[in-house]
């Protein structure tokens, strides 16, 4: 997991110029070198809006911001399971569920992404992976609801 810190750290050595600012729409964009995030937002908001603009630099081209086109609509797919990947993860879900966090709620506290980060990945998973998922000897299974299960 990675921290907003940690974050900014990597936007840097990137060269991105990374600022908060209000924004007419949206909570984040990159162009060019810099990337804008809402001016307000908690912490687990700005890490969250960071990671999906860090992914969208590692695997955009161009402007994107037309969501009509399918070739725009893959690349922002791309840059949010990134984005899902490094905050979230497989590993992540096992790793709240080792620290008994038995809701939505309690596992986004852990993870430290906002709850509608962790909905959305989840659901990206889902769409992923099917009902369930098998990571080692753990059972991720995504369908009726969320739940891990040790394999003995």
């Amino acid at each position: 997991m990675s921290t907003y810190e940690e974050l900014l750290i990597e936007a840097d050595d990137h060269n991105l110029i990374t600022k908060e600012k209000p924004l007419r729409a949206g909570k984040g964009r990159i162009k060019g070198n810099r990337i804008a995030i809402q001016k307000g937002l908690t912490e687990a908001e700005k890490k969250c809006v960071l990671a999906e603009e860090l992914g969208h630099y590692h695997t955009a081209f161009g402007n994107i911001l037309d969501q009509t086109s399918v070739s725009n609509r893959k690349q922002e797919l791309r840059g949010r399971v990134m984005a899902y990947d490094r905050l979230v993860g497989l590993l992540g879900i096992i790793q709240a569920y080792q620290r008994r966090c038995r809701t939505l709620s309690e596992m986004a506290e852990y993870l430290e992404v906002t709850e509608e980060f962790l909905d959305d990945a989840l659901s990206c998973y889902r769409k992923k992976y099917g009902i369930f998922t098998q990571v080692d000897h753990y059972l991720i299974i995504f369908e009726p609801s969320l739940m891990v299960m040790e394999l003995v």
